[in-house]
Formats: C-alpha cells, structure tokens, sequence
C-alpha cells in the first residue's frame, strides 16, 4: 500500500509551526469528518490518517523522531507521548543526578532487541516536469538492510556480547561540570550496556547485509518537489524480522516553457507592439493542448490573463490550479526609414492624443523653473 507522508496528509511543509499544524489539522477533519461523509469509507480512512498525523506532528518529541526515523521510530517505542508538568522535570532532574545513585534507575531495552538501524528507509526520485503533472508508474531499484543471520543482528560473533568497557554496563556516561553531573548515552555501546567481545565476520560488524530490491510504485498527478510517497512494507528487515516502510522523495525537473507555482502554471507569452495596441487574438499552448487568448486592446507589458481550471491537478484531488499567460511586448530593434514614416504618420493621426507627455513635463519645467526665481 502507498500512501502520503504525514505532512502530506495534513498538506504541510516541513518546517510547519504547531499553529499551522492545528490550522491545517482542524480544515482537513471538517472534510473528511465521518459526519458529513456518511458510508463514505475513503473518507473515513482519510480522516483516521488525518487524527494519527496530528498526534504525531503537534508532539514535538515524536516529531523529531518521526522526521529522523520514520513511522517505524514510533513504532519501536521512541515515541512516546510526554506527559508534561512536573514529570518531566523529575526525568529532567533524574537524568542530572544519576551519576549520584539518587535518582531511579534507568531501564533500558535488552540489546538483543534494539535495531542497529531505523527500519524505514528513503529514497530520492527525480521526475520530468511532465511526469509529476499527469502521473505516471516507475520502477525503483534499491538496497535495503536485512539483519544478518549470523550474528542474529547483534554485530558480534554468533551473537555473543559481553559488558561494554567504555560505561561498565550502565550505558550512560558521566561528566562533572562543577558540582553537577551530567549523564548521556554511551557512545560505544548506545546505550545498551553491551558489546561485540568479537565482531561478526559474516557482516563485518555492522550487525546487517545489504540487499537490492525493486518496486513499481504509481506516482498521483500532481506530485510536487519534496512530496514523499511511503511504500508499505518495503524497507529495512530487523532482528525478529519486521520491515520498515520505503518513503520516495521526489525532485522535479523544470520546463523550459511552463512555470510551476504551487497548483497554478505560469507561461510567458511573448507579443509584438502592434498586437498588443490593436488587441489581437492569440493560439497559445496549455497543459492539455491550446487556448485562444483574446488580447485587451493597448494590452500592457506584464498583464497577465488567467484561465481558470487549466492548471495542475491538486496531488490530494482538491480541484485543479489555474493557467497564467504573462505578455512580454517585443519591441522592433531596428526601423527602415519606411518604417519610420509610417509611424510618424500613424501617430500623427492621433492628434492631441498622441503627445500625453506635453502636459505633464510642460507644467514640471515650469514648476522647476519657479524654484530658481
């Protein structure tokens, strides 16, 4: 199964605030509320997704371990919800004072459970600019890491481990600053207190073999720079066999002649002089074939026109952006003297009309001129 990221789901960026997070969380559960959307199944499983990304977003903690590790961080205990208040600052406290055999005991997991690597895994995908607009079917190849059965994921021969010597088995490590003492994990033995008395040479240590994989995974219209697709089940193995997802991050080319901002498409249609003053009709391209685009009459350099309805496909199908043609006038570079008269005459019949400066730098010159009375 495939599905968006949980910034996707809220349609998010990354670096959202927890304002925006609630702002978004709260729109998306009024579409998708059971409520209005009664026997409607989609709608129901959109809505639990957008309940489960907010848990996870508004939480900081769990945040920052779900951008590091994925879902699969969550999964594995990391995420853990704090309660706030005074409990967190007795863990805070706890943690300060450990070194003087106060505080409570710090439980750690067995080493022989803890992953050696996250389980989810990413990818990065490059698509042309055509691809990500109308969606398309690719092939991922890969390599994933699958726990090595040698040494049953440890990294150590036949999976032995012995104490580790760099914390005596605490798996915390202390420094002194003054009177205080500060506690952190160990950093040879991450904090499980154990450690390979031989490494695995079947993997060299790691704990891990590198494998290929490959998938074909479909791409939704719309897809923009930065959005990730998860792929179910088809990322890293660990010790007892469970797999991680395969998050795909995609980069998007640009075209040569569309610009892409947000849903909406940007094209630069350039424009003779005379097509604009006269207001001619123009056969422009769009994403799915051509457009008439009816120039005003004294059309302006960098008017724009829109046509509504002729953009990107919204990646979680909310309608479709709109199509901008921006007019570049092009001006001659070069006038023969026919040309030249031609314009003179054609400016002339204009009368009045065609000297609008008069006016204006007459009456500047001669409020200039007061100045130096």
């Amino acid at each position: 199964m495939q599905e968006l990221d949980y910034y996707e789901i809220l349609e998010i960026t990354r670096d959202a605030d927890k304002t925006t997070i609630k702002n978004s969380y709260r729109k998306m559960a009024k579409i998708y509320h059971p409520d209005k959307n009664q026997g409607d199944k989609d709608a129901e499983h959109k809505f639990k997704l957008c309940n489960e990304a907010y848990q996870c977003l508004s939480d900081d903690q769990q945040r920052a371990i779900y951008d590091r590790y994925g879902k699969e961080g969550l999964q594995g205990g990391g995420g853990r919800r704090s309660s706030g208040g005074f409990d967190d600052l007795g863990s805070m406290f706890e943690d300060m004072f450990s070194g003087f055999g106060g505080g409570r005991s710090r439980s750690r997991q067995n080493p022989a459970d803890m992953e050696k690597y996250p389980l989810d895994m990413n990818v990065d995908m490059n698509l042309s600019f055509n691809e990500a607009v109308f969606g398309c079917e690719k092939d991922i190849e890969f390599k994933y890491k699958n726990s090595c059965s040698g040494c049953k994921g440890t990294g150590a021969k036949d999976g032995k481990l012995s104490t580790c010597k760099h914390c005596k088995g605490q798996g915390q490590v202390f420094m002194k600053q003054g009177f205080m003492t500060f506690s952190q994990t160990c950093p040879a033995c991450q904090g499980t207190g154990s450690a390979a008395t031989e490494s695995c040479k079947d993997c060299s240590g790691r704990g891990f073999e590198e494998e290929k994989g490959n998938v074909t995974i479909k791409i939704p219209k719309g897809i923009d720079n930065g959005n990730r697709l998860r792929v179910s089940g088809k990322g890293n193995i660990g010790k007892r066999g469970s797999r991680g997802d395969l998050y795909v991050t995609f980069s998007v080319k640009p075209d040569k002649h569309f610009q892409r901002e947000g849903n909406d498409i940007y094209i630069a249609i350039p424009v003779f002089f005379t097509q604009a003053v006269t207001g001619e009709s123009l056969t422009i391209p769009s994403l799915n074939g051509e457009l008439e685009l009816k120039l005003d009459v004294g059309t302006k350099d960098k008017q724009q026109f829109k046509f509504r309805g002729e953009g990107i496909e919204d990646v979680h199908g909310h309608g479709k952006g709109d199509l901008i043609a921006q007019i570049n006038i092009t001006y001659p570079k070069k006038l023969s003297d026919e040309q030249k008269e031609l314009l003179k005459k054609l400016q002339e019949s204009f009368g009045i009309e065609s000297k609008p400066h008069e006016g204006v730098l007459d009456s500047a010159i001669e409020k200039m001129k007061s100045w130096f009375k």
